[in-house]
């Protein structure tokens, strides 16, 4: 058994909104339900619905800016920031700016649409 795994085929996860979305270990790559690692990039203009996720979300902004509206705070983390959200909170996800965002999201447990709990 080896004692690490390199990752170089992340499972690109399908979307209609523009968003590139690779999960590096999570449910989607090795059914690991603890954690998930995942590369994004949202378009200018992205957003998703409000949601009340089961799990601790971290998210690292390697390019660009993202805005979060947090409990009805908003927060813009821009490049070299990153911020960890309490899972339960209400939160939404967008890049309302000119230029595309690249990030890393972490997930504790891991990312899945049953517990991510989005608003229609």
């Amino acid at each position: 058994m080896t004692a690490y795994k390199i990752q170089k085929k992340p499972f690109v996860v399908p979307t209609t909104d523009g968003k590139l979305i690779e999960e590096h270990f999570g449910n989607a790559t090795n059914g690991n339900a603890a954690l998930s690692i995942a590369h994004m990039v949202a378009p200018p203009g992205w957003s998703e619905p409000f949601q009340t996720p089961e799990f601790d979300e971290y998210t690292y902004v390697i390019k660009g800016k993202k805005q979060f509206i947090i409990e009805g705070d908003t927060v813009i983390l821009e490049q070299g920031q990153s911020i960890k959200i309490e899972k339960n909170s209400r939160v939404q996800y967008s890049n309302p700016f000119d230029t595309p965002c690249e990030y890393i999201a972490i997930c504790t447990p891991a990312f899945s649409m049953e517990n991510v709990n989005r608003e229609e």
